[in-house]
C-alpha cells in the first residue's frame, strides 16, 4: 500500500494561488529574520514541493523542520556565506549555518556563473542546513540551458545502516541532476534519495495513519517494518535504494557514500560515519547540522553551440516519449516531466492544500501576525 492522501482528499482540497503561498512563506521567514530577497528564494524552494506534487517536502515541513531550526538556534537567519577558497571554476563556501533553502539556490547560481566562463563550475559548501527538494535548485541551471547537479549529505545525522551493519551511520543523502530536454519539452530532473524513499514519505504515511510497504524500513534484525512511526521511534531503519544486498542495496549505499565524499568530505562538513556513531544502542543518532552541499553546473554552450546541444537534447527526450508503451494507458515518460505537468496545472488553477495543512498555516499566521493564504475553488 502506497502512502498518500485519503481517496479523493486531494481532489476536494482547497486550492491556493501559488504566489499567495510563496508570499506567505516568505513573510514567515522574514519574520524570523531572513533578509527579504533570501526569504523569497527560500519560500519558492519550500513551496516547490507542493507545486510539483512532492508534498512530503513542501509546506508541511514549515512547522516540522524549518521553524524548529530557528527555535533551536541551529540556523542563522541573516547568515552571510564566507568564501574560503576561489580557484575560478571551483569555490569553497562556509555557509555559516544559513538556511539551505536559499543557500543551495545561491550555490547553483554561483556555479552557473562560473560555468558560463569556464565551461564548468563547482561550488562546495560546508555548515549548511536542509535545502528541501534538490530538484528545485538544479532546475535553476536547466533554465539557463545548463546541466545542474546538486548533492547533500545529512551532516551528523545517522538513520541508515551500512549493509550488514548494526549501527546507523548515514543519512538519506539526496542528489539531483537537471538538464534542458530540448526547446519544447519540460526539463529532465532526477531528484532522489539514496535510500529506498526519503524520510518525508515515511512521515507523510505516519501522519495519514497509513502503513508503509515492505522494503522502506527494517528493524534491528533486518526484518521488514510497515509501521511508519518506527522511524521516529528509533527502531526502524531506512533501506537503501536497491532493497536487500542481493537485489542491489550496495548500489544505493555506494551512492550515499559518493554523496558523503563529494558533498561533505571535500568541503570539510559534518560527516555521518564517525566514532561517536558506535556509542549507545546503534539506533539513529546525531543531528543534521553542518550539512555539506555539492553544486556542479556544466555549460554545454561554453563548449559547443548551445543550439546543437538543445536540438540533440530534444531528440533524446522526445525519443523516450515516443517509445511504444506496454500499456497504452501508461505512456513512457522521464524524470521531471510529471512534476512539470503538475506544477503547470497548480500555477494556473492553484496549489492543493489539505485542510490539516491549511490549519497549520493559520496557526503560524496567528503566531506571527500574518495573513493566512485563503483557498479558492479548483
Amino acid at each position: 500500500m502506497t502512502p498518500a492522501s485519503p481517496q479523493g482528499a486531494e481532489e476536494s482540497a482547497p486550492r491556493v494561488p501559488y504566489e499567495d503561498l510563496v508570499r506567505f512563506a516568505a513573510d514567515v521567514f522574514a519574520a524570523r529574520g531572513v533578509p527579504t530577497g533570501r526569504a523569497r528564494t527560500a519560500a519558492k524552494a519550500l513551496v516547490y514541493g507542493d507545486l510539483a506534487g512532492m508534498r512530503s517536502h513542501g509546506l508541511t515541513n514549515l512547522t516540522r523542520l524549518y521553524l524548529p531550526l530557528f527555535d533551536d538556534k541551529r540556523v542563522e537567519p541573516d547568515a552571510e556565506p564566507e568564501v574560503l577558497a576561489d580557484k575560478g571554476a571551483s569555490v569553497l563556501l562556509d555557509g555559516k549555518k544559513g538556511l539551505g533553502l536559499w543557500l543551495a539556490s545561491e550555490a547553483i547560481d554561483l556555479a552557473a556563473e562560473r560555468a558560463a566562463e569556464y565551461g564548468i563550475g563547482l561550488v562546495s559548501v560546508r555548515d549548511a542546513t536542509h535545502f528541501g527538494c534538490a530538484g528545485h535548485h538544479t532546475l535553476r541551471a536547466a533554465e539557463r540551458d545548463m546541466v545542474g547537479i546538486l548533492a547533500s549529505n545529512c551532516g551528523g545525522q545517522r538513520i541508515a545502516r551500512p549493509p550488514g551493519g548494526k549501527v546507523a551511520m548515514l543519512g538519506t543523502n539526496p542528489m539531483s541532476i537537471a538538464s534542458p530536454a530540448g526547446p519544447d519539452l519540460p526539463p529532465y530532473c532526477l531528484d532522489m534519495s539514496t535510500t529506498a524513499v526519503p524520510t518525508g514519505k515515511i512521515r507523510q504515511a505516519a501522519r495519514a495513519g497509513q502503513p508503509i510497504p515492505e522494503g522502506w524500513l527494517t528493524d534491528a534484525q533486518g526484518q521488514p517494518v510497515t509501521d511508519p512511526h518506527a522511524l521516529d521511534r528509533g527502531d526502524g531503519f531506512p533501506t537503501w535504494l536497491g532493497g536487500r544486498p542481493e537485489t542491489g542495496a550496495y548500489k544505493g549505499y555506494g551512492l550515499a557514500l559518493l554523496v558523503e565524499v563529494l558533498a561533505a568530505l571535500v568541503p570539510g562538513a559534518g560527516l555521518g560515519p564517525a566514532p561517536e556513531a558506535y556509542e549507545g544502542s546503534g539506533g539513529p543518532s546525531g543531528r543534521d547540522d553542518d550539512i555539506g552541499i555539492l553544486a556542479i553546473v556544466v555549460a554545454p554552450g561554453a563548449l559547443r553551440p548551445v543550439e546543437g546541444f538543445l536540438s540533440q537534447a530534444g531528440g533524446l527526450f522526445q525519443s523516450l516519449l515516443d517509445c511504444p508503451p506496454i500499456d497504452p494507458a501508461q505512456p513512457v515518460s522521464y524524470p521531471g516531466a510529471r512534476e512539470a505537468a503538475t506544477a503547470a496545472e497548480a500555477r494556473s488553477g492553484g496549489v492543493p492544500i489539505t485542510p490539516a495543512l491549511h490549519e497549520e498555516l493559520r496557526e503560524v499566521a496567528e503566531r506571527w501576525g500574518l495573513e493566512v493564504p485563503v483557498g479558492v475553488d479548483a
